[in-house]
């Protein structure tokens, strides 16, 4: 199916490079403006050099010589942490795991650091996100701060993280990237290579001692393949070369230490706020103008590798310094990316919600990322109900449960979360005849719950188009439908109102549902239907929404084939979603994932909130963003539950970073 709108242009221009060379496109062709791409290449060229632009997989605008290499400098320290992203992939390091750990003679030179006794807390994360406390300098360092007190660049933590790295795997780590990144990418040794060790022992352990504070030389070409694998999050084909989770940690700071103090505020004003992994950001918008989700490497001499997922976009720059060092602040890249930002057409820089802003709700104010409870670490979807007995029920996907964990990893099961959301608590629900161990697409999963007059209801999908299940405990005990939708409902989910379903607008209860037979596609039609409470399990009671009348009211049909769609979305952004009320501001709300063929919602990406009078529209938007500032999930919404009375405040149920997470909103209402 072609997907229509933005998504489907950035879809259908989108080819990746492979093995073999770029695919070329004029600018004209992906409808780019030439003369703002010329201005950065003019710019650029202030310092010599080359250049490369890279969007929807191809190469659009290019300037020097691509084979040309050059001293990378501090760029070596994005590529280099690219052995991290496979330790991690390997289960051989773990980013809390101590550097000593994996160095006997970790921090030392020189010997004052002992005395310390700040050695055994710096941890792999703490070398990565530049708050070890070494000083700048690549060779033995002392140690300045304790870990994690303070944010201060430095080449020597960095070298330290390489050398545990290079124990870990005893081995070359070029040879190493060669072989699993460099290779696959279709970057040969002629592309890039790493100098010997220029400020320490060329070897440890007999195995070459390499730096990733500075020493890789490369050329523009290679530099370009290496951010186009971290824009497509890790993966290049049907190879996930790196965990999607590292490139979510290394594109935005490490949740705390954006409030750090920096050690030289003149030098690097505000760099705590816009650091990862080894890669600058522009988490905090400091860089305007350019989406929040840009990244990007940052060498003396002004070397640059520059990923921003939500534009499908990569640009690689190196030569000579475009001007005297500035402090590295985003702001000093706005005379280079901007030209290029605003050369891509609207329909890559504008994939905005289809429906008008909310009459309503003016936008919602999200609680710091560091306020962000989680739990039920690398389990998906928590869709929830308000059931009689006070208590949220909810149903996970490919899940070990929370403490204590289960012995095999469900891909259906069930929880309890009790409590207020400032402090609630989970835990597991055992239910054999609700369970199942498929993962994925092989197994069924929940797509909505809701209690009503104490009955426990679910829909699964996976299941050939939507199935129903009840329990009459709490989710201990499931009964299955004998039937399932047949034609294009494959992901259903409730609209949820109160505790057991009072506040009701009336006696029936409503199903959203895509326009489609699978959970894992697009959708750019959502679907209504109703059935009166008492005859949920009756496949002949259900009625379906086909359009508004003149007056607003509903038009319902028993013919399924007859059905409308009650939010139409031309764009085919759709994906995952959840349905509740707002008492207190007399609003339905649909909580919507938005579709990106190549990003894992779980680790990054964007939603939309759509709100409405009645539960068939009209619908405008509350909310919109294409990359959130962390993961969004595969699911989310706002459970009743923990709705203020006013309806103001609201506490967001998501699966990002595949957990259980929850996160404080409040609501701006516009002015009568």
């Amino acid at each position: 199916m072609l997907l229509p709108g933005a998504a489907a242009w950035l879809h259908a221009q989108r080819q990746p490079p492979g093995l073999g060379e770029w695919r070329r496109a004029a600018p004209a062709e992906l409808g780019m403006d030439e003369t703002k791409l010329a201005a950065a290449r003019d710019f650029a060229l202030k310092g010599g050099g080359s250049g490369m632009v890279i969007h929807a997989g191809k190469l659009v605008y290019s300037w020097g010589d691509p084979k040309a290499l050059y001293d990378l400098k501090s760029t070596t320290k994005s590529i280099g942490v690219t052995a991290l992203g496979l330790a991690l992939q390997d289960r051989k390091v773990r980013l809390e795991d101590p550097a000593a750990k994996h160095h006997p003679e970790f921090g030392v030179l020189p010997e004052a650091n002992r005395n310390t006794g700040w050695l055994k807390e710096v941890r792999l994360l703490h070398l990565a996100a530049q708050t070890a406390g070494f000083d700048k300098k690549g060779d033995y360092q002392p140690l300045l701060f304790r870990p994690g007190a303070k944010w201060h660049y430095s080449d020597g933590g960095p070298n330290w993280l390489a050398e545990c790295l290079t124990l870990v795997y005893g081995r070359d780590l070029q040879d190493l990237l060669f072989e699993r990144v460099f290779t696959p990418l279709g970057i040969a040794r002629t592309d890039l290579r790493c100098r010997d060790n220029a400020y320490r022992p060329k070897a440890i352990n007999g195995i070459p001692r390499r730096e990733f504070g500075s020493g890789i030389f490369a050329n523009v070409d290679a530099m370009a393949r290496i951010g186009y694998l971290y824009l497509r999050a890790g993966r290049i084909g049907n190879r996930q070369i790196l965990p999607p989770g590292f490139i979510a940690r290394v594109r935005q700071p490490y949740p705390g230490f954006e409030r750090l103090a920096v050690h030289l505020p003149q030098q690097y004003p505000d760099a705590s706020r816009h650091y990862g992994l080894l890669w600058w950001n522009n988490a905090d918008g400091a860089l305007e103008g350019v989406p929040r989700d840009a990244y990007w490497s940052w060498g003396l001499f002004d070397s640059h590798i520059i990923v921003v997922p939500s534009l499908d976009l990569v640009v690689a720059r190196a030569g000579k310094s475009i001007r005297p060092t500035p402090p590295t602040h985003p702001s000093n890249l706005r005379p280079l990316l901007g030209p290029i930002v605003e050369a891509l057409p609207a329909a890559a820089r504008n994939m905005e919600p289809f429906y008008p802003p909310s009459p309503v709700i003016a936008g919602i104010d999200w609680a710091p990322r560091t306020t962000i409870r989680r739990t039920g670490e690398d389990c998906d979807l928590w869709p929830t109900t308000w059931a009689r007995d006070g208590h949220l029920y909810t149903a996970v996907g490919d899940c070990w449960g929370v403490e204590p964990r289960r012995p095999e990893k469900l891909g259906l099961g069930f929880a309890r979360i009790s409590g207020p959301a400032e402090a609630f608590r989970v835990s597991n629900v055992i239910s054999p005849s609700g369970e199942n161990t498929g993962q994925g697409e092989k197994g069924k999963k929940a797509s909505g719950m809701l209690m009503v007059d104490g009955v426990l209801y679910m829909w699964v999908r996976n299941a050939g188009n939507s199935q129903l299940a009840w329990s009459l405990d709490q989710a201990r005990t499931w009964t299955w439908s004998d039937w399932r939708f047949t034609g294009r409902f494959g992901y259903a989910a409730f609209l949820n109102f109160g505790r057991d379903y009072s506040g009701a607008r009336d006696g029936y209860v409503y199903i959203y549902a895509s326009d489609e037979d699978s959970a894992y596609v697009p959708w750019n039609r959502l679907l209504l239907a109703r059935v009166p409470k008492e005859r949920l399990r009756e496949r002949a009671a259900y009625e379906f929404f086909v359009s508004r009348g003149a007056d607003g009211k509903p038009v319902w049909t028993k013919d399924f084939a007859a059905r409308g769609a009650v939010l139409d979305n031309p764009r085919g952004l759709g994906y995952r979603f959840q349905a509740s009320y707002n008492a207190g501001l007399k609003r339905y709300l649909i909580n919507q994932i938005t579709y990106n063929p190549d990003v894992n919602t779980r680790f990054q990406g964007g939603f939309v909130i759509y709100d409405a009078p009645e539960p068939w529209g009209p619908w405008s938007t509350a909310y919109f963003t294409r990359v959130w500032d962390v993961a969004p999930g595969e699911n989310q919404h706002f459970p009743p539950k923990w709705m203020s009375a006013d309806g103001r405040t609201m506490y967001l149920i998501f699966s990002g970073d595949d957990a259980l997470s929850v996160r404080k909103a409040t609501v701006r209402l516009r002015r009568k």
